[in-house]
């Protein structure tokens, strides 16, 4: 059986499917940044007749075609686009392959009679994409080389055995090499494919590099060029479909409890663990109710998780009774085995990680925070403050230099009361409209401004930190500018409170 293989190209994909959401009337175009500067990064029929084409300025396209309009081009969208039609592609070969950014390579062999054949094959390919508004153009031929080429330059269909004559009217940049080849090549008069065909290929290694070479014989068949699809992702659901309707609370529970054994089971076997699970309960009267959580981190224990599911179930209504249940982890991460340590930790580790994910199910997951050390002498960036369920907790570096304050708030001002010894702490003083009197301080502690942050605060310069016990009971963190004036009223600032 002769090897078939069908390429097809969505010249503009992109822009088909952002007009598909949002359609627009008249010259359109998706904008890129890369760089310093905007480029066209894909247009739809309407602005390529107004010249202009995909890679050109932004700047250049506006002056060409004031009325054109622009959104910013989403490449994270674009790749699942074609990666959903990777998978719709399925129903005409088992083996295709995406093909660049807009591009897909599927091995036909043996299945055009399937369809009445390869030219009807292909018709039903253009009437389906066409009719979902996509701009595609197609190519069947026996090489990957020939079709791909053949399906940039208008499409069609090649009989067996008729590659080189089929290719050999097309321009070299075909092939799929680079510019800079193709220019070399049209300097020496060689423009088509055909042109490269008979002559030797030392010499055209030599001179143009062994890829020129290769992706020519492999577009003759001469050189093999096999079709390697990507694996799917795996997909992480499962589903349950009741004999008769349930409504009970405990019922549910435990359609969930065999849902979650069998996902669980599923997430080990892909060493995956999920952060975010979605329960859907499929009602009689077609209604759906949803029941989601998040979890502080990878798990794939059934118990576990069914007791963050407990507060959602017991809010859903019923109705006329449940038929069916689906639960899918739509947000996994790696999850691999792990040495278990010792019963302790872990059941301390799997306490707080229970107790952030109830938490960020009730307040949102960026409302539960912890905090993490900073290599900074400044009192406020010794911390950085970060949500507990996306963070790891992290040890705090040794300290070395006078203790500090368990409570840091912003600096407030300290009213000195009398004439005090210069450089060391009043000895009577007002803070938050309470009067204290030093009992004893130790210090100072010197702290100097970061200067490479530029923060206002930290204008004044050098500071000067006192342990400061009041005969009151209150312990102070209490501090001093050096180049301020020895005692005017308020050069004493209060920045901290010891437990």
């Amino acid at each position: 059986m002769a090897r078939r293989l069908l390429s097809i190209r969505f010249p503009r994909l992109a822009s088909d499917t952002s007009l598909r959401r949002r359609p627009v009337e008249g010259p359109f175009a998706l904008i890129h940044r890369s760089g310093n500067a905007d480029h066209v990064h894909c247009l739809n029929q309407a602005a390529e007749t107004r010249g202009l084409h995909p890679g050109m300025a932004a700047a250049d396209a506006r002056a060409i075609c004031p009325e054109l309009i622009t959104r910013p081009a989403d490449l994270a969208r674009e790749a699942a686009a074609l990666a959903g039609l990777r998978r719709w592609a399925g129903r005409y070969s088992p083996m295709v392959a995406r093909d660049g950014p807009d591009g897909l390579i599927a091995d036909i062999s043996g299945v055009p009679h399937l369809f009445g054949g390869e030219a009807e094959m292909r018709a039903d390919l253009h009437a389906r994409l066409e009719r979902v508004g996509l701009t595609l153009s197609s190519a069947i031929a026996e090489t990957r080389g020939a079709a791909q080429a053949l399906a940039r330059h208008g499409g069609g269909i090649l009989p067996e055995g008729a590659a080189k004559e089929g290719i050999a009217g097309l321009p070299v940049s075909a092939l799929r090499i680079g510019s800079d080849v193709a220019e070399g090549l049209a300097r020496m008069g060689l423009n088509r494919i055909g042109d490269l065909i008979d002559l030797p290929r030392a010499p055209l290694a030599r001179r143009f590099g062994s890829g020129l070479v290769l992706r020519l014989d492999q577009a003759l068949g001469l050189q093999p060029e096999p079709v390697s699809p990507e694996a799917d992702a795996p997909y992480f659901g499962v589903r349950m479909t009741m004999p008769d309707p349930i409504g009970l609370e405990a019922d549910v529970m435990s359609g969930l409890a065999r849902l979650l054994d069998r996902l669980c089971s599923t997430l080990a076997q892909h060493h995956r663990g999920a952060r975010r699970l979605r329960l859907e309960l499929h009602r009689v009267d077609r209604e759906t109710a949803q029941v989601e959580i998040g979890l502080a981190r990878p798990m794939r224990d059934p118990e576990r998780i069914a007791a963050l599911f407990k507060k959602g179930v017991s809010e859903v209504e019923a109705g006329f009774g449940i038929e069916a249940m689906r639960l899918v982890a739509h947000v996994t991460e790696d999850l691999p085995p792990e040495q278990i340590g010792g019963p302790r930790t872990i059941a301390r580790e799997d306490a707080l990680a229970d107790l952030f994910s109830r938490l960020g199910n009730r307040l949102g997951f960026d409302q539960v925070l912890r905090l993490l050390p900073a290599t900074s002498k400044i009192p406020e960036r010794s911390f950085l403050v970060t949500p507990a369920a996306y963070s790891a907790a992290e040890p705090s570096p040794p300290h070395r230099g006078p203790d500090r304050p368990i409570i840091i708030f912003p600096p407030e001002p300290v009213t000195t009361k009398g004439l005090g010894q210069p450089g060391h702490p009043p000895a009577r003083f007002a803070w938050r409209r309470m009067s204290f009197t030093t009992l004893r301080a130790d210090g100072p502690e010197r702290i100097a401004p970061e200067w490479w942050f530029d923060d206002p605060a930290w204008r004044s310069g050098l500071r000067d930190y006192w342990r400061v016990e009041t005969r009151e009971g209150a312990r102070l963190w209490l501090y001093h500018t050096p180049q301020a004036p020895a005692w005017p009223a308020q050069s004493w600032f209060a920045q901290g409170e010891f437990a």
